[in-house]
């Protein structure tokens, strides 16, 4: 008999089909005495060598997001400090492969003590430990299953370099007990455009070959369904694909009230054929994992390829978001005591101006270079002195627009000040959603406080969609509510004026907003509005 299983919704759509599990992780066999120190060092440093050569062949493959993860992960497996400790318990008298397995312990005790960010990297260090000890063993590496016939792919998490290469056509849905919202698995199915549930009990507990739905839309799994259902869903999801190819076009409302459909990226290689433009080009992932800041050339060079493919279209720039769970070793003191409260985003420029500066100039160099239209704003602000302040520094580099991140509720209190000084805001409801409820957006325990339709988090962003219409400067959206259709109706309804996703959640969003007229969507926000809970606000708007 099935059962209804429940996480939390990663990558929106619907699936069907048989689930299969991802192969295990080689057991660690019983230690050995080491005879001859140098060919068993030989044989470990080897190891690694072999790791990061697959994983530099899987990169080159994937490209895009999946390219930059596994290139991250590349750096780990390649590093130096990593390679001499295990040489040194080599020649200390442990064999190669329980070496690697201490030293990665070493290293995943580090990451897991920092939290955030680095915290969801330890799945990264495990797949790298289990890939080294199996090479070491002379096994082949953990992958994916290949069944022979499109599955749902489930798995306590997933690696960078197992979803790298997954094959949309093959893997229908993604499913693991363990990831939060920000998981490789869950920026990797949104780019993938694969329906995803993380933070799942019990999904190790389905068999393989069993029927499952996976509903990425609402977080839900539901376990032994029948082949008729299985029919059924693939049938609506390719009745609802259809539908979305035929509504092109920028984002309008049915009576033609713009809204801009913009793509949240991380590179130029990351999809953008939806988008009206770029509403968020993260720029931090070229600065993690790293020992030091990249330079200003390196900075122009990849700038400069995000822009050149948005010729006569906005993108716009998010300057350096580290810090929380985001750390820089370069950067941070390691006894931060709140490390989500502390320096973060452009409170890093209290310490490091420089780095701040040479990005301005970057950014700066790379857009008189390039036909796009180039704004810039920071994250991370609290007050109109800290957003006039940024203003400044651009002004200074010679970048003509300039805004910041509402993402701390006094910033959105005070919208329309901030609005006074800025050319513009844009609103990252993730970080608004967890400062605003107090809950951890890693934590899978509270995803219901996280919920977009919150009452609260409503209240604030129609606070600040107010507060751009009484100055006349944009307003925009770039967390994950964006990609909500239902709520995107809402957020127009409000005054927002853009609304920056995942490329692949942009049909769904401009099909939502091409249903309703512009006052048909004032009132679903009025509805939402007045709603006493997340439940009865989506219930409202229907």
């Amino acid at each position: 008999m099935g059962e209804t299983l429940s996480g939390i919704a990663a990558s929106p759509g619907l699936a069907a089909g048989p689930s299969y599990r991802i192969a295990p992780r080689p057991e660690l066999p019983p230690a050995i005495a080491v005879s001859d120190a140098d060919t068993e060092a030989a044989r470990a440093l080897d190891a690694l060598t072999s790791v990061v050569a697959d994983l530099g062949r899987r990169a080159a493959a994937a490209g895009g997001v999946a390219a930059d993860i596994l290139d991250a992960q590349i750096m780990m497996a390649d590093d130096d400090m990593l390679h001499e400790d295990v040489e040194a318990r080599v020649r200390a008298g442990t064999d190669a492969p329980h070496a690697i397995t201490e030293a990665l312990a070493v290293h995943r005790a580090a990451f897991e003590a920092a939290g955030g960010y680095l915290a969801e990297r330890v799945a990264d260090l495990d797949d790298l430990r289990d890939r080294a000890v199996a090479a070491s063993l002379g096994l082949a590496m953990p992958g994916i299953p290949s069944p022979g016939h499109p599955f749902v792919l489930v798995a306590g998490d997933l690696a960078p370099a197992d979803t790298a290469g997954l094959d949309p056509g093959q893997v229908l849905a993604l499913v693991t007990e363990m990831g939060g919202p920000t998981s490789h698995t869950a920026i990797l199915a949104r780019a993938l455009g694969l329906p995803a549930v993380v933070g799942c009990a019990g999904a190790l507990g389905v068999g393989d070959g069993v029927l499952v739905t996976v509903d990425g839309t609402r977080g839900r799994v539901e376990t032994g369904v029948d082949e008729s259902t299985v029919e059924r869903i693939r049938e609506q999801e390719a009745a609802r694909k259809e539908k979305l190819s035929t509504v092109t076009g920028p984002g309008r409302t049915a009576d033609g009230h713009p809204v801009a459909l913009l793509a949240n990226v991380g590179s130029a290689n990351d999809r953008m054929d939806e988008a009206e433009g770029i509403g968020l080009f993260r720029t931090e992932l070229r600065y993690l994992d790293r020992a030091e800041a990249p330079g200003f050339d390196e900075q122009v060079e990849t700038y400069t390829g995000v822009f050149r493919a948005m010729v006569g279209r906005k993108v716009v720039v998010r300057t350096l978001d580290a810090g929380a769970d985001k750390p820089l070793p370069f950067l941070f003191a390691a006894d931060e005591p709140n490390p989500a409260l502390g320096v973060r985003g452009l409170r890093v420029a209290r310490r490091h101006p420089e780095i701040l500066r040479t990005q301005l100039d970057a950014i700066a160099t790379a857009a008189r270079a390039e036909d796009a239209e180039v704004w810039v704003m920071a994250p991370m602000v609290a007050t109109v002195a800290e957003a006039a302040d940024f203003v400044a520094r651009c002004r200074d580099a010679g970048i003509a627009k300039a805004g910041v991140m509402v993402e701390i509720p006094a910033a959105a209190l005070r919208a329309k000040a901030l609005l006074d000084v800025v050319d513009f805001i844009s609103i990252g409801t993730n970080d608004l959603s967890q400062y605003t409820l107090a809950a951890d957006r890693q934590c899978a325990e509270l995803a219901d406080l996280l919920d977009p339709w919150q009452p609260a988090l409503l209240d604030l962003l129609a606070m600040c969609a107010a507060a751009g219409g009484a100055t006349g400067k944009p307003v925009g959206i770039c967390g994950e509510a964006a990609a909500d259709p239902g709520l995107a109706v809402v957020l127009a309804g409000m005054g927002i004026d853009s609304l920056s996703m995942s490329a692949r959640a942009i049909p769904a969003v401009r099909e939502a907003l091409a249903a309703h007229t512009l006052d048909e969507c004032r009132k679903a926000a009025a509805a939402a509005l007045a709603a006493g809970d997340a439940a009865s606000a989506k219930a409202a708007v229907g």
